[in-house]
């Protein structure tokens, strides 16, 4: 899949929740990755599914942290929803992803990882910036997967 620097970067719930919790493994290469891409001009997207996940995620205990306030993680969504283009869901996804269903073995907590890669294709988008590359690898041929860390 041939994509270039100009082509936007849909981001993984797990980048979101390292680059703003000061606490969390790879905090500072989370960040640094968001302000290369915004540096370079690369639009920035996020799905209604991501904002779901990062309130999941930092609202109950992490390794890392206790739960978030509800007031911060309201104005962490708030500021999300100014600073990315949010791809919202509908039936164009709801059908890409019963497409990806019938095309690759999809199961249980997959489906989650299914719906952005159906979300993605619903905005022509073909970059994902992911901690989490082993769940994005059977999409390979439809999305290329940009590790938050490049493994040596």
């Amino acid at each position: 899949m041939a994509t270039t620097a100009a082509d936007p970067v849909f981001v993984d719930t797990n980048i979101l929740v390292f680059a703003n919790t000061a606490t969390a493994p790879f905090h500072a290469g989370a960040q640094a990755a968001l302000r290369s891409h915004a540096a370079s001009g690369t639009e920035l997207w996020i799905s209604r599914q991501i904002l779901r996940e990062y309130l999941a995620t930092l609202s109950r205990p992490q390794t890392f942290t206790v739960p978030v306030p509800a007031a911060t993680l309201c104005a962490d969504l708030a500021r999300f929803q100014a600073e990315y283009r949010i791809a919202e869901d509908g039936p164009a996804v709801t059908g890409n992803l019963l497409i990806l269903l019938n095309s690759i073995v999809i199961g249980g907590k997959q489906v989650h990882d299914a719906n952005i890669v159906a979300t993605m294709q619903t905005y022509g988008l073909r970059r994902l910036l992911t901690h989490n590359t082993a769940d994005f690898a059977r999409f390979g041929a439809l999305i290329r997967v940009e590790p938050l860390i490049t493994p040596p």
